[in-house]
């Protein structure tokens, strides 16, 4: 069998988004697939791209072949520098400011959560620890 990593179209009939799709060559362009590795949409600015790098690294290890677009796709996220065994690869794909800030924001959230998660076992390390000292000073 001939696996493909090609688009599959999802979307309105002027404002297209496309999935990044491992299939079969032989279905159709929206037919059935094997798996979803990815997403791509052309109509925003700067457009979407959003690329599983470890299912499509295995994808491409395992023989599949990318079609033109999505070999430009995966050259713009650095895939394809890794699967030839570039150290170095860097993803060049254009995040929007809006992406930016929600990433920013998305961090700041898990780090007051980790702080939040430390100063819980912190509070329960020493109140282990009194009650410890006051079992012992009660045994004395």
């Amino acid at each position: 069998m001939a696996v493909r990593i090609r688009l599959k179209r999802i979307g309105k009939i002027h404002a297209p988004v496309y999935r990044v799709v491992v299939v079969d060559s032989r279905k159709k362009r929206d037919g059935r697939v094997i798996e979803e590795v990815g997403l791509y949409d052309p109509t925003r600015e700067p457009s979407v791209i959003k690329i599983d790098s470890d299912r499509a690294q295995h994808w491409l290890s395992v023989g599949a072949q990318p079609s033109d677009q999505v070999r430009n796709l995966l050259v713009l996220t650095g895939d394809i520098a890794k699967f030839h065994g570039k150290a170095d690869a860097v993803s060049r794909v254009k995040v929007s400011e809006a992406d930016k800030a929600a990433e920013a924001e998305e961090a700041v959230k898990a780090a007051e959560s980790a702080a939040e998660k430390r100063k819980a076992a912190a509070a329960e390390a020493e109140s282990a620890e009194t009650a410890e000292s006051a079992d012992s000073g009660e045994d004395a």
